[in-house]
């Protein structure tokens, strides 16, 4: 599966960043990253996501995005790393988790895949500035839905 998902998410390298988009190609965000690989591994998406703004539920302080992580993907512990993992980060310290990726390396040479604003779908070193925000690693679950 690990394999699966690294695969997948480096063929949207190149995708524009597009706010609330999930069309390979076309444009995403890195929510729209995650849904479009969910649709390739597991076909229809488990949920209906709502319209959101960029700033996610931050002014209320709502951990939106890593609710929904728990609902539908596997949480692992975080030192665990293995590619494939979904990793969810908090982009200021004591602020809600609002951006993921997808681990694509480990090691010394950890990378990760996501969709980020003025750069689109891209594979960046898991730098230790990216390791400080992690919130949270998942995995996707085995099996379709």
């Amino acid at each position: 599966m690990t394999c699966l998902v690294v695969a997948e998410a480096r063929s949207w390298i190149g995708t524009p960043y597009l706010h609330q988009a999930s069309a390979q190609g076309a444009g995403a965000d890195c929510l729209g990253l995650l849904r479009g690989l969910w649709r390739s591994i597991h076909g229809k998406e488990p949920e209906a996501v709502p319209p959101y703004t960029e700033d996610w539920a931050e002014p209320d302080r709502r951990e939106v995005l890593l609710e929904a992580a728990r609902r539908w993907l596997v949480e692992r512990p975080l030192a665990l790393e293995a590619p494939g993992d979904v990793l969810l980060f908090r982009m200021r310290s004591g602020g809600i988790a609002k951006h993921l990726g997808i681990q694509s390396e480990i090691g010394t040479e950890a990378r990760f895949i996501h969709s980020y604003s003025g750069q689109g779908v891209v594979e960046s070193p898991l730098s230790q500035p990216w390791r400080r925000r992690i919130a949270a690693r998942f995995a996707f679950p085995e099996g379709a839905d």
